[in-house]
Formats: structure tokens, sequence, C-alpha cells
């Protein structure tokens, strides 16, 4: 199976062939899947170096001028280093585009910290407008990609990672899949927590909600989840599994049931310093995410 890196690199390069208003931006990261589309679009692929800001300024500049710019590189390098860029070039220019990272929160350990963004969404959560996609296979990476690329002006954040779930679903941009139901809360998994919160939901009475797509939240499809089989007063638990900043969605759920007694559980990367290598899994370990850890903090949590 290829990665989801890959498939954006395939894919952004058929998407180049069919779209003449496409261009992709790169700050080095990233350039060799794009030798072939680079040498078929040499104006429609640009490379500016190891210059995050200018990525970002160029991709703004790109948008101004009626171009649907699709920029990539780490997520630290993409959201976190020209944030500022993100917020001004983007956001108050009233122009859109479609960021595409790589890394995740800790896909290359032995990069150190400058190189993990377990806060990226965060962050950008606190611009207006922003739509969030965080695909858990790399079908679903291609999926939510065409799907940006299309969408008109709107700003975009497609999240890719090196974690994975085993085998893909058939996703909606924008709206929470069922995978299993329960009567003892409701777990959401999102991205490439899902395998994960399936092994540790085993046996207990929860439904699953997938979604690869955080905002906008779909806040519909929790409300019909949560009120199923319930009166509008019976209480409601939902644990949120995220793989970056932990409670990052929670105000989400929280503003979603605002009208019915419940309970949030957030789970994720809590907020400290990431000073330590390894493999993902050995990550996942150690933050609580691995399947025996959740299993231990889901059904603690639960009525």
């Amino acid at each position: 199976m290829d990665t989801m890196r890959e498939r954006f690199a395939a894919t952004a390069s058929r998407l180049l062939d069919d779209d003449p208003r496409l261009a992709v931006v790169l700050a080095e990261i990233g350039k060799d899947g794009f030798t072939d589309a680079a040498r078929a679009h040499p104006d429609r692929v640009i490379n500016v170096g190891i210059r995050e800001q200018l990525l970002v300024g160029v991709g703004g500049g790109l948008a101004l001028t009626g171009m649907r710019p699709i920029l990539h590189t780490f997520a630290s390098f993409l959201v976190e280093r020209p944030f500022e860029q993100v917020k001004l070039d983007f956001g108050h220019q009233g122009v859109g585009g479609v960021l595409v990272s790589a890394a995740g929160s800790y896909d290359w350990p032995a990069g150190g910290h400058t190189h993990m963004a377990p806060g990226d969404v965060a962050l950008l959560d606190t611009l207006d407008g922003w739509t969030v996609h965080v695909p858990g296979h790399p079908d679903e990476a291609e999926t939510l990609l065409r799907d940006a690329a299309a969408a008109g002006d709107d700003s975009v954040y497609v999240r890719l990672s090196a974690h994975s779930n085993s085998a893909p679903r058939d996703i909606v941009p924008g709206r929470f899949l069922t995978v299993r139901e329960g009567r003892g809360g409701v777990v959401i998994a999102v991205g490439p927590m899902l395998d994960s919160v399936l092994t540790a939901v085993e046996g207990l009475d929860v439904t699953v909600l997938y979604t690869t797509t955080v905002r906008p939240f779909d806040e519909r499809t929790l409300r019909a989840t949560a009120g199923a089989g319930a009166g509008a007063g019976t209480a409601v638990d939902v644990v949120l599994v995220e793989p970056y900043l932990a409670g990052t969605s929670t105000a989400a759920v929280n503003d979603a049931l605002a009208d019915r007694p419940h309970r949030v559980l957030g789970l994720g990367i809590p907020r400290r310093e990431l000073r330590r290598y390894g493999t993902i899994d050995e990550h996942l370990a150690g933050q609580g995410l691995d399947p025996a850890s959740l299993r231990e903090r889901v059904s603690g949590f639960l009525r």
C-alpha cells in the first residue's frame, strides 16, 4: 500500500493535468514526488526552497490572481512557522487555497520537536472559515484532496500522516460515519485513530462515529446519534479521540450538545513537550493512545 504522501503527489499531479487553475507550491520537502509534474507544468509546480513563509506568501499571491494553490510541507513548517502569513495572506486577503501537510504529530520522531506539530489543528482553529480534513487511509486522502481542490475558493487544510488505518471507509467529506452502534456512550474516532478505537471498545456497548473532517464539525450527526433511543433530558457521554492535541474539538462537542446534559472526555496528545524518540507505535503508547490505554481510559469514563 502506498502512503498518504505518495498518494497526494500522484493525485495532485493528475489534478494539474486536468485543471489549469491549480498550482502546487513546495518548500523543497516533497519535491521528488513532483518531478514529472514539474517537467509537464513548469509554470505551475513552484519550489521556493527552504522558505516556509515565502511558501505561504506565494500561495496567497497565486490565489489573488485567481489560481487555486496547493501548498505542501511538514505540518510544523506549513502551519506553525508561517502562521502569520496563513492568517494574513489567505484569511485577511479573503482568498483560499489548499494546505496539505505531512509528518502529523510525530511521524518522524528522529527529527525532534521542530518536526512535530500536535498543535496544528488547534492553531488553525483560531482562524475563521477553514475546513480541516484528517484522513485515516491513503484512499481517503485522495478523496479529500480531490474535494479540496474543487472547493471553489475555500480554505482547506488536509493533514496527512504515516499513521494509517488498515482499510479505507466509505467517507463523505464533512460528515461523520457510523461504524457501529451501542447504547452506553458515543466514541468519536478521528482519522488514523479508528483502528485503535475499534480494538479498544471491542465488547463495550458504545456507538463509534468516524470522521475525517473535523471542521466544520458535523453537529447534526452527533446530535442525532446522542438522541437515538433516549429522551431529550437523558445525559450522554462522548469520548473524542484525536491524533493531535487533546481536547482540540471538545468545544465543538459541547456546542453541539449545549441543550442537553452531557459529559465529554477529550483524548489526544497532552499539552507537554515531546522530547522522546522512537516509533509511531511507541509514541501512541506513550501518549495513552494505543488500544490497551484507550480501553482503560474509555471504560473508566463511561457510565
